[in-house]
């Protein structure tokens, strides 16, 4: 997942690790709701684990924003006996309009479609390092 202040970017991958791609998005709205909806959306798809970027600092820090979205896993761990992971998602919200540029798309025109890329590569960051 791609936490961002409005809207949550979602992306699944096959059993094997193998393909991963864009499963749409959230509208943000409170915690407790947004934790529901995600595992409502876990249940209905079956998913083995979650995996949430963490944006942290360019120092690696853990500034406000990382804060949150570690907020957000301890949620997400309360309610669910899935694994929650936590990933660093620097530049991928840059590398997502970077990829739709060359794609011919305009990113900023569709800000839902840079956060279902940016979920993409941070399943997928998650993925290489499990490798």
């Amino acid at each position: 997942m791609d936490l961002g202040e409005r809207r949550i970017g979602l992306a699944v991958c096959d059993p094997a690790g193998s393909i991963v791609l864009p499963a749409g998005h959230l509208t943000r709205s409170k915690l407790t709701q947004d934790v529901n909806q995600v595992l409502a959306l876990a249940a209905d798809r079956d998913v083995e684990g979650i995996v949430v970027g963490v944006p942290y600092t360019l120092a690696g820090k853990v500034g406000r924003q990382a804060q949150r979205a570690q907020g957000f896993i301890r949620a997400l761990q309360k309610e669910t006996s899935l694994p929650v992971h936590g990933v660093d998602e620097s530049y991928t919200s840059v590398e997502a309009e970077g990829l739709l540029r060359e794609a011919g798309q305009q990113p900023s025109r569709r800000k839902e479609t840079v956060d279902e890329a940016a979920a993409v590569l941070i399943l997928q960051r998650f993925l290489n390092q499990g490798s």
